[in-house]
């Protein structure tokens, strides 16, 4: 993918959506929804298909770790980057696992966390011109003859 240009942030807590939002605007981000719960999430990602998701863990109604296996199986091409003030390895780890792209812990300095969105907005385009890359070497490859057999 390009470098996001839209994204959906999910989080329960109204200030640290705005506090995304902000974040988010100020690393590119030109377009932002809100949902203050995972099913309202998952709804407006079908709704608006934002390129980028900021996903929080502890919500009421759908969890983040919910929402995250939710969205491997039926948006896979949506990154998803997590939000959370649990810095444990274990809880990253499982986000990894689950799929997630990202991990910014919202106790982060204004200065990190943005930071840390443009390392993984740019870590995303540049994943996307590999895969190009990648594909114009293979289509290159599939144009070229094959040799001649040798003649028996």
């Amino acid at each position: 993918m390009a470098r996001p240009t839209t994204a959906l942030i999910v989080d329960d807590e109204a200030h640290v959506r705005v506090f995304v939002r902000l974040l988010l605007k100020e690393a590119g981000v030109e377009k932002t929804w809100e949902a203050s719960d995972g099913e309202k999430g998952l709804a407006l990602v079908a709704e608006h298909h934002p390129e980028l998701v900021l996903l929080d863990i502890n919500m009421p109604i759908m969890d983040g770790l919910a929402m995250l296996s939710e969205m491997a199986e039926r948006h896979p091409e949506v990154p998803v980057v997590m939000l959370s003030s649990l810095g444990a390895v274990k809880t990253v780890r499982e986000c990894v696992e689950r799929g997630a792209v990202g991990y910014i812990l919202k106790h982060s300095s204004k200065a990190a966390a943005v930071a840390m969105l443009r390392e993984t907005l740019d870590s995303l385009a540049v994943d996307d011109a590999d895969n190009a890359a990648a594909d114009e070497d293979d289509a290159a490859g599939a144009n070229q003859s094959a040799p001649d057999a040798p003649a028996s």
